[in-house]
């Protein structure tokens, strides 16, 4: 280690490579990581990364029993290790890394039981259906979306042939051959439904 006078921020490029696969696994390129006053070489945070990256892999897999969780794990453990490297003794290694592990694995395991439980619950409650009206309104393919419109905001919002007419562009002559289409559409309707 080497005290540098002026404490800056180093330049960190990040390239994907590493014993995971191409696109799991971050080197981190760059000399230096700069804490206070004291600047530390990352070649210490390599050699640990080299020393301890299989042991803490294979506890993950235990942990979580899946490959690309694993993989996680591993990874959020190495980026809290570079996050933490001057405070952290590096006796305390594997020990510390395989302690993020397991607390980030718990973590893992609440949030998806979590989901599961809501994922029930949603299940359990009857999905409530349209009433009839509505039904038909939004199935009938006689239907044409103006039509729909022109329903809506006449018996929906009581809103008079003048003012459908506005808000929609349409004539006001438009605007009641529209209605009395869907009220003789309704009418057929109820007919049948009576036969």
């Amino acid at each position: 280690m080497s005290v540098d006078p002026a404490p800056r921020i180093g330049y960190l490029g990040l390239t994907c490579r590493g014993v995971f696969g191409p696109k799991r696994v971050v080197e981190v390129k760059g000399f230096v990581r700069t804490t206070g006053a004291e600047r530390i070489h990352m070649g210490n945070f390599e050699e640990l990364y080299r020393k301890h990256v299989h042991t803490v892999f294979r506890f993950a897999v235990h942990c979580v029993g899946r490959r690309e969780a694993a993989e996680d794990l591993t990874s959020e453990a190495f980026l809290a290790l570079y996050r933490n490297l001057d405070q952290i003794d590096e006796s305390l290694l594997p020990g510390w890394l395989l302690t993020v592990v397991r607390n980030r694995a718990r973590d893992q395991w609440r949030r998806q039981k979590t989901e599961q439980r809501y994922i029930e619950e949603a299940a359990k409650v009857p999905a409530e259906e349209a009433p009839p009206f509505e039904r038909w309104l939004m199935e009938n393919n006689d239907l044409k979306p103006i039509h729909r419109a022109c329903l809506i905001l006449r018996y929906g919002y009581g809103m008079t042939r003048a003012e459908i007419a506005a808000q929609t562009g349409l004539r006001e002559t438009q605007v009641k051959g529209h209605l009395q289409y869907v009220l003789e559409l309704l009418r057929k309707k109820k007919r049948e439904k009576k036969s």
